[in-house]
């Protein structure tokens, strides 16, 4: 951790930067996974979109 101080006697910490890295393109596999969550988030809102309207 970086620390400097200033002309009142105040402490300043600065953290360390992280490396940057470019993310890599998923998988086929994970392509496939994300595909299948999307549904089941997708039939899940609307389930709870179609409970909202049958109890009101």
């Amino acid at each position: 951790m970086y620390t400097t101080t200033n002309e009142d006697g105040i402490l300043n910490n600065y953290p360390s930067e992280p490396k940057a890295y470019y993310a890599e393109y998923p998988a086929i596999w994970e392509q496939r996974r994300y595909v299948v969550q999307g549904a089941v988030a997708a039939i899940f809102v609307s389930a709870v979109v179609m409970l909202a309207f049958a109890v009101s």
